[in-house]
């Protein structure tokens, strides 16, 4: 069996965080994506390279395909990266305990981001970012979008419906400048 990091063009759980940050911040450099989410720049043209090897992203544009990452998110990402709910921890909220869906959901068995630092107790789940418990200071507006990612991850029927149709509307193009 191949090990996935010695193949170049087999995504990682971090290229999800990639895409997305590529999406809400259209013509991102490298240093930009590294600093926003905490890895070298280095780690960050690589996982651009992996993306647009599965055709997430335009070959030497850092554009996303938009439509290509909502249909991998929406049906591959918890194949792809499935989540492992674990025992109950301290951290930091996400999927249906994380916004923007636990101002819809009221959730009696929440799931967080394993981190000594955070302010909740549920059932622990690894990110696909290592540091993601660090986002909602750091970057809220991804924290928000891997939070729905994770809802696709580990949610049940109702919880991905509304994760998808959140992360539809976080994924549309930006609007033409007239």
């Amino acid at each position: 069996m191949e090990n996935n990091l010695s193949n170049p063009s087999v995504l990682r759980p971090l290229d999800v965080a990639v895409a997305i940050r590529l999406a809400q911040t259209p013509g991102a450099t490298f240093e930009a994506l590294g600093r926003d989410l905490f890895m070298s720049t280095s780690t960050a043209h690589e996982a651009v390279k992996r993306l647009e090897a599965a055709q997430l992203v335009v070959r030497g544009s850092r554009r996303v395909n938009r439509l290509a990452l909502r249909e991998f998110l929406e049906h591959g990402v918890r194949y792809a990266f499935p989540a492992t709910v674990a025992a109950q921890v301290q951290g930091v909220p996400t999927a249906h305990s994380g916004p923007p869906l636990a101002a819809q959901i009221v959730a009696v068995d929440p799931v967080v981001w394993p981190a000594a630092h955070g302010p909740v107790r549920g059932a622990g789940v690894t990110p696909l970012l290592a540091r993601a418990a660090e986002l909602p200071e750091h970057c809220p507006e991804l924290y928000e979008a891997l939070t729905l990612v994770d809802a696709l991850r580990v949610g049940r029927a109702r919880e991905r419906t509304l994760a998808s149709a959140a992360l539809r509307e976080r994924l549309r193009p930006p609007a033409a400048v007239a």
